[in-house]
């Protein structure tokens, strides 16, 4: 008698399953190529556009999810407008704070149309120039005021040694000094 008041709830919560699976849901690796990018997936997850050799040798382009996990967003396709507003391009592979670099993107990211509009791209900016080191509110204030200063700060940043490095010029300066510098000669 137990069994038949469970299996109507078992399989309901089967067939709820399986349409939340096929009603909505976002999954990278099912999304086009044409859309891939600056998308987030039912997960949380960014996807990201990668390219591969097939068979013949020629490039052919797939949607992944990336690991990396955006926390107010999910199950979301950026608009054409953002994409449009803040000067990405959804054919770009991978995810990379190499745009940062150029004075026009970063103009076109930081413009009122993509810094109020557009969340989801700004918010992987943000990430991303955080992870060089850089605060993206200011530098966009800097990009309004002075774009070329602002480059130059930013490639300055991109400059700091990586752990290692420190270990062994604080172990080399231990335990030798180094010669003075040649005098130049004029």
């Amino acid at each position: 008698m137990a069994f038949s008041r469970t299996s109507p709830l078992i399989l309901f919560f089967a067939c709820s399953l399986f349409l939340h699976g096929t009603l909505g849901e976002i999954i990278c690796e099912d999304l086009p190529t044409d859309v891939c990018s600056f998308s987030i997936a039912s997960s949380g997850k960014r996807c990201l556009l990668e390219n591969y050799a097939t068979k013949d040798g020629k490039v052919a382009y797939q949607c992944r999810t990336s690991e990396v996990v955006v926390a107010r967003m999910a199950e979301y396709i950026e608009t054409d407008q953002c994409v449009s507003a803040c000067g990405v391009d959804r054919n770009s592979v991978g995810i990379s704070s190499d745009a940062l670099l150029e004075p026009q993107f970063t103009t076109k990211l930081c413009s009122p149309s993509c810094y109020r509009n557009c969340p989801n791209i700004v918010d992987l900016y943000f990430n991303l120039a955080a992870g060089e080191g850089v605060f993206l509110p200011d530098l966009c204030d800097k990009v309004k005021t002075n774009p070329h200063r602002a480059m130059i700060e930013l490639v300055s940043n991109g400059a700091a040694p990586g752990p290692i490095s420190s270990e062994l010029s604080s172990d080399f300066s231990a335990s030798a000094s180094a010669p003075a510098p040649a005098p130049a000669s004029f």
